[in-house]
């Protein structure tokens, strides 16, 4: 152990005595009344010093963590880092299958963080969940009619200009004349 970790250690055992001579006692007036105002003091000046501690504690955590980076060979460095990048690495493969799987079954981007799984199959799955969850959202409702391929209306178009057949009636007056009138 070195003069700097003998240091810390002390210093958190010398704010560990002083946390546990706290006097934990309700401050009373002279009519043996609690007295609010002075427990609100006591409380106060607690929590400043449990602040205190902690930044010294924080300050302490971090010296620590030096000592220890500055002590670890060169080869323990290389494995850290090594270990970072395999999880970047892993990470990005499982987000680059997430989007696969999302633009095979059609999964808009706001359904993307229900795409759960560490493999392409689990991942495939999940996305089968969310379609048959959201069937408003994926276009089915469920029932076997509605599952068929939409098809396209067919279209019925005919023109005015040319009529398929001759009117009946062209004369203006026998066309009037067969109105019914009220």
């Amino acid at each position: 152990m070195t003069d700097e970790e003998k240091q810390a250690a002390a210093d958190a055992a010398k704010a560990a005595e002083k946390a546990n001579a706290d006097d934990d006692s309700e401050p009373t007036d002279t009519d043996g009344e609690h007295d609010y105002k002075a427990g609100e003091a006591k409380w106060k000046a607690m929590s400043r010093r449990h602040e205190a501690q902690a930044k010294t504690n924080a300050a302490a955590a971090k010296k620590l963590d030096e000592i220890e980076e500055s002590n670890k060979t060169e080869s323990q460095k290389l494995a850290d880092k090594a270990t970072v990048a395999e999880k970047r690495a892993t990470d990005a493969e499982a987000k680059s299958t997430r989007y696969e799987v999302a633009a095979e079954l059609g999964i808009q981007n706001k359904h993307l963080k229900y795409l759960t799984g560490s493999t392409k199959d689990e991942i495939e799955e999940s996305g089968k969940g969310i379609l048959d969850d959201f069937p408003e959202t994926y276009g089915q409702s469920g029932t076997d009619a509605d599952k068929q391929k939409p098809t396209r209306p067919r279209e019925r178009l005919r023109s005015g200009a040319a009529p398929d057949e001759e009117p009946d009636e062209t004369d203006p007056r026998k066309l009037a004349a067969s109105v019914p009138r009220l």
